[in-house]
Formats: structure tokens, C-alpha cells, sequence
């Protein structure tokens, strides 16, 4: 078929929107961690639940057993890991029933860097995983909760869920967590905590001291910043005109308090973000992490925009993360949520192989596992599937220099036992740019095998321009493409 007669797949967000992160799978909690100029973002792995008769039922959050994982060097094209199945009988921790709202840390220990994360079982503790990778294969070092009802000073938490984890400077690490509105305490529920950290990231060290949190919900977050520890929460919805007076928050928006020292005391010191229904649609409660990468200050949270996009209104939700700027007085202000999202800070190598699985938006296809026999404890590479004539990704900012690019090729196999038979189109700077190669795919004979292919270039290029990979026909995945050098 000719590229003038495909009919492109509509996506669930603006192809030049960075929010929300993914539109492959749904993502709520965020939780980021920063190593080697990577962004990890961890999250809990919503999705939908369905009545007898297929529809989509309300989220209920029963049913969430795994923790989805994706990673930036530039904060724009973002690589899918997949999903780390955290909890259940079939996960890594079979003594949880559920994981929810994900933290991680990483420390050297022995001379090699470890990676730990942490999750809530429902509302009733949290435990702890451990890794040699940021993405895994994680294990389960304890075999039971780090913090459960008989941890001391614990047994009150109505919620004992949401944890956030804050490496000091000094290499002391602290667990912040709680939430939950006892009756009778709106504005008092008494229910933070923060406790310090083992040297092995997988114990505790002292008794956790109560944190007094105004109006708390949920949701604890903490960061430092030029000497202060910031505790920032979700308030509860129980917010009355008092309240609103005493700290001008409202319910369901992201507060922030203050202190010089990681346990406390802290005082209230403003609110930061107001409610994402109030600015998207579709209001719920907010879960957020801030966090610095390359020297700008950013916030994840989530919102029901992709929901909302499918036609769906049932608890679902999706990433975001927009910038912001610490300023000198130590405040941090009202921060903007965006579609549009954040600039990017580096571009892609158009000559080095880049996975397939990483892109700024796309339509239509999935990601799976490259070896479908995997357990997915994680530590997996995961590649494009369920591809449909239309389907695309939009890779943002590829580099090209001023080199002099011969070749397309791109690492395909055949998906199952379907016979693959498409075309793979590339263009720049839009859909309906300049076309750079066709692809064409047949003939691939081991579905379990990736095979390289490579066409000529039809036009040259060179500086920093959008690539697009658009898809026609079916019965084939992709793992990675690149370009190629002429050789003088």
C-alpha cells in the first residue's frame, strides 16, 4: 500500500503532548529515581477490571499485583521495562496480596550498587524488594513485610501504605509513610510516620515517630532542597472552611511542609499543587514524587486523562510530569500542570540501535516481552507488538549531525505464529513529513529470533528532526532501529 492511502490510528494523546508519559498502559503513583542520568519512574500498574458482561467496571485496586517501570535520558522519549510482578501467589512477594504505590532507592553495598523497591500491601504494610538492576529481576530479601501492624508505633495507622524513601547526604536513608482520617480527626488524623533506615536498605532503625500532617490524606513525597527536607502529601477530602482558611489548601491537593532536619519536627509552609480534576476533568485522589534530574526540578503525579480519552470513567489512571523552579526563599509555589510537559534535554543518536519500546507517543501498538517465557520479575526488554496498518511512534528529537545517512534498518520477527507481511514507513518532523525509507517486511521465517532489515535512504537529512515509524499491515513485532553511516 502506498504511505498516501493509510489511514493513521488515532492517539490517546496530542502526538506533541509528553503527557502522559504512556499511552500503552496505565500508570498511577509515580515514584522517580535518579541513576547514572537515568530517570526510572515506578508505578502502580492500574488496569481495567471487567463485569460479567466484559464492561469496565470501577477500579477497585483489588486486583493490582504489579508495578510498572519506565526510564528517560532526555524526559521526553521515555523505555518501556514493563511490569515487575511485585505481589500475589505467581510474584516475587508471594506473602502480599497487592503492591501499590511504589518507591525506590538505590545504595552501594559491598561495592556494588544495590536497588530497593518499595510498596505498599493494600493498606496494610509494606515491603520491600531488592535488585542488582534498576529494572530488576527483583527479590524478596525478607520474605515477609519491613512494616507491618506490629512494628512499633504502627498499630494506629489506619492506612499503613504510600511509602516514599529519601536518600540524606550524609548516606542515611529515611522511610516516610501513612495516611488515613480517623473519625473525629479531619484536621488532625495523626496518621503520618517516618522512620529511619537500616545501612542494608531492607531494615529499620529505631521506633517510627509520628509526623503531624494538617489535613492528611494520603500520599507522602519527600525532597531536599538547599539544606530543607520537604514532606509533601495529599490532603484529605474533608477540608472545611477552617482549614482552607488556616493553610489555603483545598481538599485533594498536593501540600507541602517544612523542616531542617529528615524526622522533624515539620511546619506547614504552602500548597504546591491544586487537585488535576480541576484543571483536566475528572477529579480523584493525587499521588505525586518530586524529584531533580540535570538540574531542573520536576513533579510526577497522575491524572484520568487517558481514561478519558478512551471513554472511560472508572478510576483509571495515567503519569505526568511537569517542570518547575525551586525558588531562592526556599518556596516552590503553585506548580502548572500541562499536556504539553517538559522540554527535552538531549536528543537520540539516529546511529546507535535505539529500542524500539521507547517513544514519545504512539498509536495502536503494544509492548510485550521480548522472551515471552519470562516470569517478569522484571529485568526484561520488552519490544513493539499487536502492530496494525496505521500505527505509529513518534520518536522526539533524533539527531542526525552532520552526517550522511545511507541506510534504515530496523530488528523485526514475526509475532507468533502469524505470517508477517507490512511495511515499515519513516518520516520526519510530522506524519505527513518527508519520507525517509521504506521498509519492507516479509520473508522472516523464526518467530522467536529477531532479524535485521535494512533499505537504502530515499531522501538525506541531517540536523535534529521528530522521527516517525508508521506501520502498515500486521503479523510482525519490533525491537530496535537505527540509521547508517556512508562510509568515505
Amino acid at each position: 500500500m502506498d504511505i498516501r492511502e493509510l489511514t493513521i490510528t488515532k492517539g490517546y494523546k496530542g502526538v506533541d503532548d509528553t503527557n502522559p508519559l504512556m499511552t500503552q498502559r496505565f500508570g498511577a503513583d509515580p515514584y522517580a529515581m535518579v541513576y547514572k542520568d537515568r530517570v526510572y519512574i515506578y508505578m502502580t500498574a492500574d488496569a481495567f477490571e471487567y463485569d460479567s458482561v466484559r464492561s469496565v467496571r470501577e477500579n477497585t485496586y483489588s486486583r493490582i499485583h504489579q508495578i510498572n517501570v519506565i526510564s528517560t535520558d532526555d524526559m521526553v522519549n521515555f523505555t518501556d521495562h514493563g511490569s515487575v510482578n511485585a505481589a500475589s501467589g505467581e510474584g516475587v512477594a508471594k506473602w502480599a496480596r497487592n503492591s501499590w504505590a511504589p518507591a525506590a532507592a538505590w545504595k552501594e553495598i559491598d561495592g556494588k550498587d544495590q536497588f530497593f523497591l518499595y510498596f505498599a500491601d493494600a493498606g496494610g504494610g509494606i515491603g520491600v524488594l531488592q535488585a542488582d538492576s534498576p529494572t530488576g529481576p527483583f527479590r524478596d530479601p525478607l520474605g515477609k513485610g519491613l512494616l507491618t501492624r506490629e512494628t512499633p508505633n504502627c498499630a494506629d495507622v489506619l492506612w499503613l501504605f504510600d511509602p516514599a524513601v529519601l536518600m540524606d547526604d550524609d548516606g542515611r536513608a529515611y522511610l516516610y509513610f501513612g495516611g488515613g482520617v480517623p473519625e473525629g480527626k479531619v484536621a488532625s488524623p495523626g496518621t503520618g510516620r517516618v522512620v529511619g533506615l537500616g545501612a542494608d536498605m531492607i531494615s529499620i532503625v529505631g521506633e517510627p515517630q509520628t509526623i503531624d500532617v494538617p489535613y492528611l490524606f494520603e500520599d507522602s513525597g519527600i525532597h531536599k532542597a538547599g539544606g530543607k527536607y520537604y514532606y509533601t502529601y495529599c490532603t484529605n477530602w474533608q477540608v472545611d472552611a477552617a482549614g482552607t482558611q488556616q493553610y489555603g489548601f483545598h481538599s485533594g491537593e498536593i501540600a507541602c511542609l517544612v523542616s531542617g532536619s529528615p524526622m522533624g519536627p515539620f511546619v506547614y509552609q504552602e500548597t504546591i499543587l491544586r487537585n488535576p480534576g480541576s484543571v483536566f476533568g475528572l477529579s480523584g485522589n493525587n499521588h505525586h514524587c518530586v524529584f531533580q534530574f540535570q538540574d531542573q526540578w520536576y513533579i510526577a503525579y497522575h491524572t484520568r486523562v487517558l481514561e478519558q480519552a478512551m471513554g472511560v470513567e472508572k478510576g483509571y489512571r495515567c503519569t505526568h510530569i511537569d517542570a518547575f523552579e525551586m525558588q531562592v526563599d526556599g518556596t516552590i509555589g503553585e506548580i502548572r500542570q500541562t499536556l504539553r510537559g517538559r522540554k527535552q534535554i538531549r536528543y537520540v543518536d539516529a546511529y546507535q540501535e535505539n529500542p524500539a519500546a521507547c517513544f514519545a507517543a504512539m498509536a495502536g501498538v503494544d509492548t510485550i516481552a521480548e522472551d515471552r517465557s519470562d516470569q517478569n520479575a522484571g529485568g526484561i526488554d520488552m519490544v513493539l507488538t499487536d502492530i496494525g496498518s496505521g500505527d505509529f511512534i513518534k520518536v522526539a528529537g533524533v539527531d542526525f549531525a552532520e552526517g550522511l545517512p545511507e541506510k534504515f534498518a530496523a530488528a523485526v520477527r514475526c509475532a507468533g505464529n502469524r505470517t508477517a507481511d507490512g511495511t515499515v514507513w519513516v518520516r520526519i518532523d510530522s506524519l505527513e513529513g518527508e519520507v525517509l525509507a521504506e521498509l519492507p517486511i516479509k520473508d522472516l521465517a523464526d518467530e522467536q529470533k529477531f532479524t535485521e532489515c535494512a533499505v537504502p535512504l530515499l531522501a538525506s537529512v541531517q540536523g535534529v528532526h521528530d522521527l516517525y515509524l508508521i506501520f502498515d499491515g500486521e503479523g510482525y513485532e519490533v525491537k530496535s532501529w537505527r540509521f547508517y553511516e556512508r562510509k568515505i
